[in-house]
């Protein structure tokens, strides 16, 4: 069976959205209404880092950012960064330059579509029916590699809008300088040499950095669907853009949290592979997407990912003592992925039960 692409449903006109669209009723409970949540200052709230500290002269103001990084990747695993360097001008082509491919007729998409049953998952698709819950999520994407250029197939990327290629190429090399930045202060917060991380997941040479477009119609019955159900990130790091349309919640203290739009910023997500590398120090924390009936919601997710089988993502051991043993056992992001070893489900992740936020 072929999935339809959401895109093409959601413009039929359909009134109720098609079962295998319909999450399971236990998760029905937790699904509100996305625009309400977001205006909501109630509980506890995505902090958000001023980066601007982060290569001060002034050595105190350099700390506090270090410290306020440090404690939001192991408090939440997930954090706004402001002042991070990469000009709002880019951040904006690159936004525009997606916008504009998803724009384009559906027989156009089509020709970047890609073929899941043959393994080769770069390009335009849709979700298939083989995630946990066996049900289909409401959103369309593109998803490429984007760095290091020797690592890309420039061959699939697409050639409309023009400026798609030179906007996301320069977009991607910076974003991997400020993952460096990252790194660096996340190894000194764990008491290692600043190179360290950086090290462990792959160097220049073999950090990959994939782009994931990730498209989510206008929804007739939004309280029904998810636009990607709750996961962790595998990678290492991830950084999202968004066009300032909320959708994205995190599992805080059993809780579903709405993350708020915050102008220029980039959303930066601790992935599984720093969790291991810290010996869960840092958190990779559940999220999700949610969807709502006014506004079309695109996300520009890069994912920093170590070689999936050059290395063995196991505790450092820094990160280890007696009353700390490790927490993970020694395996390649290939066999991480296989093994999905943090397919959390909403009712056991970190042993709490999981209320209706």
């Amino acid at each position: 069976m072929i999935t339809p692409r959401v895109e093409i449903l959601a413009r039929s006109g359909l009134k109720t959205i098609p079962k295998d669209y319909v999450r399971p009723e236990e998760e029905l409970k937790s699904i509100g209404d996305i625009f309400l949540e977001e205006q909501s200052n109630d509980g506890p709230q995505l902090p958000t880092i001023d980066l601007a500290a982060l290569d001060s002269a002034d050595e105190e103001q350099q700390m506090k950012c270090h410290v306020e990084l440090r404690n939001a990747a192991m408090e939440w695993g997930v954090m706004h960064l402001v002042n991070h360097g990469i000009p709002v001008e880019l951040m904006e082509r690159v936004k525009i330059a997606g916008r504009g491919f998803f724009e384009l007729p559906p027989e156009e998409k089509e020709k970047y579509a890609n073929d899941q049953a043959t393994g080769n998952v770069q390009g335009y698709g849709s979700k298939l029916a083989n995630n946990e819950s066996g049900q289909l999520e409401w959103e369309d994407y593109f998803f490429h590699s984007v760095f290091p250029p020797d690592k890309t197939e420039l061959s699939i990327w697409p050639t409309s809008p023009p400026d798609y290629t030179p906007a996301t190429m320069e977009y991607a090399k910076q974003l991997r300088g400020l993952a460096s930045k990252i790194l660096s202060t996340l190894s000194i917060g764990l008491g290692l040499e600043k190179e360290r991380l950086e090290k462990e997941v792959g160097g220049m040479e073999d950090l990959i950095l994939q782009m994931k477009i990730n498209y989510y119609p206008k929804c007739p019955q939004p309280e029904l669907a998810l636009g990607v159900e709750a996961h962790t990130d595998v990678s290492a790091l991830t950084f999202i853009l968004h066009n300032m349309v909320p959708g994205l919640q995190l599992l805080y203290e059993g809780k579903w949290v709405t993350a708020k739009c915050v102008p220029n910023s980039i959303i930066m997500h601790v992935g599984d592979t720093i969790e291991v590398l810290s010996n869960g120090k840092y958190k990779s924390i559940l999220h999700r997407g949610l969807v709502n009936k006014e506004k079309v919601r695109i996300s520009w997710a890069v994912f920093c990912e170590p070689p999936k089988d050059k290395i063995v993502l196991q505790p450092l051991p820094e990160t280890v003592f007696e009353a700390e043993p490790p927490r993970f056992p020694p395996r390649t992001f290939a066999q991480h992925i296989k093994h999905k070893l943090f397919r959390k489900t909403e009712d056991d992740h970190d042993h709490q039960k999981l209320k209706p936020s």
